[in-house]
Parts: structure tokens; C-alpha cells; sequence
């Protein structure tokens, strides 16, 4: 029996990275899942991969940043589920630069995404649960930058921040409605993106974690699914910090 055997979990931004970790680990632990994201290639790719570990998968084009995409994106689960029990807001952006080098422009995409598009997840997977009447869980992806500043990310980090302060007022709004709502702050994650960039700068971020290495996909993925099942029955409106101990020093 899996963690999340027989749940209908959409996860955004699942096209690769973090969010193709999270789906892939949901799946093994008995989820059906929704693969979301605009690239549509990389969504098949990863419904494929998913059903040939013997899970249950679908992929719906959303750009988070529409909210008719959202509403879409959960009609489309329930159509093929008949539910929809957790949500992970996942998708999300970064456009690096110092308060007096971040273009306007800039600013808006990053909280669109960032902030914006959580928002309209938390806000419709919410209005259908209360429909169903059953509660369900909500997780959507802060990051150590939810808590730490660190220069060059400002517009990244208020919309993290942002991420950290929606989330408690979801999770505490609902809870006696059995909705619970929780994110996750990972500190740097090994992606391509970063294994790419020069070692100096590659060993620098890694300095900032005591643990002494980037955290994989699948470690975050793993905090997710723990928030988003039952064992995490009494948590609610809180932080789950994946960052190697990057907040603690």
C-alpha cells in the first residue's frame, strides 16, 4: 500500500526538475496523476514514464499564470479521475538582479508566476474540494529564499516570501474543513541548470549548505508526497524545510 493509493494529485510544473520528481514519486506511492506544464513533448514523456512504472497519469497544458488554464486544469482531472484530492503548486521561474538592475517588466513575470500562479492554484483546488466535501491537502514549493535573502534574488525572493505567507493563510482558513495546506523550501537543487554553471560558482552553492552537497529532485519529491498523504494528517499552514541545512547557520 502507497502513500497516496487511490489519490488524484495534479502537480504543476511537472514537466522536468523538481516537479517531474514530485509526479514520479506520487505515482509510486499509489497516486493518479495529473502532469501539467506548457511543454507538451516533456508532459508525454513523463505520463509515458510514469505508466511504464505501472502508475496511472495524464497530461494537461496549463500555464499557470491563466486562471481559465487552472480552472481548466482541474476540470480536466476530475473528468478523468472524478476527483481531486491534492495539489502541488509547483511551477515557478527566476530572473536574477539586484533591486536597482530588476526590470519592471521582469518583476511582474516572476511574481505572475511565482506568486500569482500559486495563488490561483490554492484558490480553485480549494473551491473543488469543498465541493467534494472531503478535504485534501494542498503543498506548493517555497524555497530557502522564502526565509533567507541573498543578493541578486529580489524578485524571486518576494515572491517566495509571498509563497510562504499565502500558504499559512490557506492552510489555517480551512483547517476544520479538513484542507490542509503546506510548502516546501528547498535550498539549492542539483538540476541541469545548475550542474551547468561554472564550477567555481557550482562550488559556491554548494558552500552554503552544511550538509556539503545540492539536495536531488527526489529529495524534495520526497517531502512533498510525506505533506501531501495522511501522515501528515496534523500539519497544517507550516514550512518543510529541504535545504541541507542551508537555513540553520
Amino acid at each position: 500500500m502507497g502513500r497516496l493509493n487511490n489519490k488524484v494529485c495534479i502537480v504543476t510544473g511537472s514537466t522536468s526538475g523538481i516537479g517531474e520528481a514530485c509526479a514520479k514519486d506520487m505515482a509510486a506511492e499509489g497516486g493518479k496523476l495529473v502532469v501539467s506544464g506548457r511543454n507538451e513533448k516533456e508532459g508525454a514523456r513523463v505520463v509515458n514514464e510514469i505508466k511504464a512504472m505501472g502508475g496511472e497519469a495524464i497530461f494537461v497544458r496549463a500555464d499557470v499564470v491563466s486562471e481559465d488554464d487552472i480552472k481548466n486544469l482541474i476540470a480536466k482531472a476530475v473528468e478523468a479521475f472524478g476527483k481531486l484530492d491534492v495539489m502541488v503548486a509547483n511551477s515557478g521561474i527566476a530572473i536574477l538582479g539586484d533591486p536597482h538592475e530588476v526590470e519592471v517588466d521582469d518583476w511582474d513575470k516572476v511574481l505572475n508566476v511565482n506568486l500569482k500562479g500559486v495563488f490561483l492554484c490554492d484558490k480553485y483546488a480549494v473551491i473543488q474540494m469543498l465541493k467534494q466535501g472531503n478535504g485534501g491537502a494542498i503543498v506548493n514549493t517555497g524555497s530557502i529564499h522564502s526565509f533567507v535573502a541573498k543578493p541578486g534574488t529580489t524578485s524571486y525572493a518576494a515572491a517566495k516570501g509571498g509563497v510562504a505567507m499565502l500558504t499559512r493563510t490557506v492552510g489555517t482558513s480551512y483547517a476544520t474543513r479538513g484542507i490542509r495546506a503546506n510548502f516546501v523550501a528547498p535550498g539549492y537543487v542539483d538540476t541541469p541548470l545548475l550542474s551547468a554553471l561554472p564550477p567555481e560558482v557550482y562550488q559556491d552553492l554548494v558552500k552554503l549548505h552544511p550538509i556539503g552537497r545540492l539536495a536531488k529532485p527526489v529529495e524534495v519529491a520526497k517531502a512533498v508526497t510525506f505533506l501531501a498523504s495522511d501522515d501528515a494528517s496534523d500539519i497544517t499552514g507550516t514550512s518543510l524545510l529541504v535545504d541541507g541545512g542551508y537555513s540553520a547557520v
